[in-house]
């Protein structure tokens, strides 16, 4: 077994103790137990499409392990997901990671012995999912918050279909299934990028702003391993009970041109 190997099992063994602290037996906190494994391996796939070095594969695989690591605790303490009813998630994942004056004051080194990534990790994790990333970064600092933006993205699509809605969006199934898409977030969706937060209004609205994660994907790869999955087709299939809402997802599935996807 190579360095890298070692290190990265040693990580998983230690944010799986440090996830063991809190409830596995509630739905949010298993979610993203399973959401980090999988945004990792994400990580180390795109970062292989990019013919990175063993070691540049390491640290794309080490943000995706920590990314989200302050959603457990933003779900211990508010039982929601939603940053703008809560905490900022990423924000709350540098200072868990990094502390407030730094990598000593948090518990980054339990996970990572190398410190020559440090500022890469953390503004990875802090604009993960930030609506655009920052002008100022280095090619090199973009090229790893991208990496796992878009593995971060890829995997909203499995978790949007293999955990209830209603647990992601804290909503009832009677108001998701019959409410309407608003039209800020429509208009989003077809401009092809992200919807703000500050638009969705309606528990449909996030479904959609989900979906248009896909035009925000920045590697061949990412976009490749999306549609190789078919959960954004099988998502794009949503069965509103509103017909208005119905209606709008078919233009949906026409604008991702989802009899092609998958």
């Amino acid at each position: 077994m190579n360095t890298f190997a070692k290190e990265k099992r040693k990580a998983k063994e230690r944010f799986a103790s440090y996830v063991s602290d809190y409830d596995m037996n509630d739905a949010k906190i298993s979610l993203k137990a399973v959401h980090t494994y999988k945004v990792a391996e994400l990580c180390e796939a795109i970062a292989t499409s990019l013919a990175l070095g063993e070691e540049e594969r390491f640290i794309a695989w080490m943000c995706g392990l920590l990314h989200d690591i302050g959603r457990f605790e933003q779900v211990t303490r508010y039982n929601t997901f939603v940053d703008s009813e809560s905490i900022d998630h990423a924000l709350l994942s540098t200072q868990i990671l990094f502390g407030e004056e730094g990598a000593t004051t948090g518990i980054l080194r339990n996970f990572i012995e190398i410190t020559d990534y440090d500022d890469i990790l953390y503004k990875a994790i802090l604009y993960h999912s930030a609506y655009h990333i920052p002008d100022d970064l280095t090619e090199q600092e973009k090229m790893y918050c991208n990496i796992l933006r878009d593995a971060d993205k890829i995997d909203i699509f499995r978790v949007n279909l293999e955990t209830p809605m209603e647990e992601i969006y804290n909503t009832t199934t009677e108001e998701l299934y019959n409410s309407e898409v608003t039209p800020e977030v429509l208009q989003a969706f077809m401009e092809h990028h992200a919807v703000l937060r500050s638009l969705k209004k309606t528990p449909v609205d996030h479904v959609v702003g989900h979906m248009a994660l896909f035009f925000e994907l920045v590697y061949p790869k990412s976009r490749e391993i999306a549609l190789e999955q078919g959960h954004l087709k099988e998502l794009s299939q949503f069965e509103s009970r509103c017909p208005k809402t119905q209606k709008i997802f078919e233009a949906i599935r026409c604008e991702l041109g989802i009899d092609a996807l998958g």
